[in-house]
């Protein structure tokens, strides 16, 4: 079985491709999986670069999507042929969040799915939407349920709300088209005009390049008519935060799903309380999400926008992609 490891301490000159053995038949309550695809996130370059430590030769990548190719006694979620996903946190299936750490994390804590096939508990999988390609599937994972807790499981999103997405990420894109398809109002910020054309096509209603216009709340509020938005997908952390505060209405939601400009900094707590707004921290979701995500993607028409596909083999270099930022959407490995 081809898989790729990476060696302690970490760095892209680090990614080993290794032959291992294959894992098996799948025990009681597990299931194989041919794994097909994976899609890149932020928290796996931080473990490939070594900024977030894990054992010498663990096999990265957290999302991972393939066919079922046998069950052991017990499952009834599952049959072969089955095309599947993986979940980010695989011991959290319902519920309040159960851990504040990644130990249960695969591609972290726990070996991960860049690898050909894996044998494994079912309930780290949940069925993919209808009709979609393993690589589109396995972006749902950590950005689109992500995007999915964001907005429909902590912010209630409804038509005619206003979300701000920051970017033009995996994350950022697929809340854009997740926002538009329930009927919301989307302002996108970019430092590329480019990029910001590309959100336009996608269905933005307002695009906001933050280089030309640093204090982008201000325009966000012309827009809104004074009145700011009601949910802002932020990304950026201590950087760009004070700027979404001024954003968003009074009583808003701002989801904090990544810190891409730092993972400390000055929070104006008083303009947060003054407008008693609800900041909310969030790592990814639940298996129950992830499943209620697939069923409201079944008969949403959206799929996940996707910059360009690698073999396994050149993993180090999807990473590369990644780290010069020039992609627009997700960046995946196809095997």
């Amino acid at each position: 079985m081809k898989a790729i490891q990476l060696r302690a301490p970490g760095g892209l000159d680090r990614l080993e491709l290794v032959d291992l053995p294959d894992p098996g038949t799948p025990g009681p309550g597990q299931i194989r999986v041919r794994i097909h695809a994976s899609s890149l996130n932020y928290h796996d370059l931080g473990v490939a670069t070594g900024h977030m430590p894990t054992a010498d030769r663990r096999i990265p990548m957290a999302d991972g999507a393939g066919v079922v190719e046998a069950v052991g006694a017990g499952v009834t979620d599952f049959e072969v042929g089955d095309h599947v996903i993986s979940t980010f946190f695989t011991t959290w299936l319902n519920g309040d969040p159960v851990t504040s750490d990644f130990s249960t994390v695969s591609g972290d804590g726990v070996d991960g799915y860049a690898r050909e096939w894996v044998v494994a508990k079912a309930t780290t999988f949940t069925r993919s939407p209808k009709g979609w390609t393993h690589a589109e599937a396995s972006t749902l994972t950590t950005a689109g349920l992500t995007v999915w807790r964001a907005l429909v499981v902590n912010g209630g999103v409804k038509a005619g709300d206003t979300v701000l997405v920051q970017g033009t990420g995996g994350v950022s894109v697929f809340a854009l088209q997740l926002a538009k398809a329930l009927g919301a109002k989307v302002i996108a910020t970019s430092s590329s005009d480019e990029k910001l054309e590309r959100a336009r096509l996608l269905g933005a209603d307002h695009l906001i390049n933050y280089r030309r216009e640093p204090e982008w709340s201000k325009p966000v509020m012309e827009i809104t008519g004074g009145r700011g938005v009601d949910h802002v997908i932020e990304v950026g952390g201590p950087g760009t935060l004070a700027q979404s505060i001024q954003a968003t209405r009074v009583a808003g939601h701002i989801a904090l799903v990544g810190v891409l400009t730092g993972t400390a900094g000055q929070v104006p707590t008083a303009g947060l309380t003054i407008r008693q707004q609800r900041l909310q921290g969030l790592i990814v979701g639940s298996r129950q999400h992830q499943k209620d995500l697939v069923r409201a993607l079944d008969v949403l028409s959206i799929r996940p926008v996707i910059d360009k596909s690698f073999p396994l083999t050149e993993l180090a270099d999807a990473f590369r992609l990644q780290q010069a930022g020039g992609h627009f959407g997700k960046i995946c490995l196809e095997y």
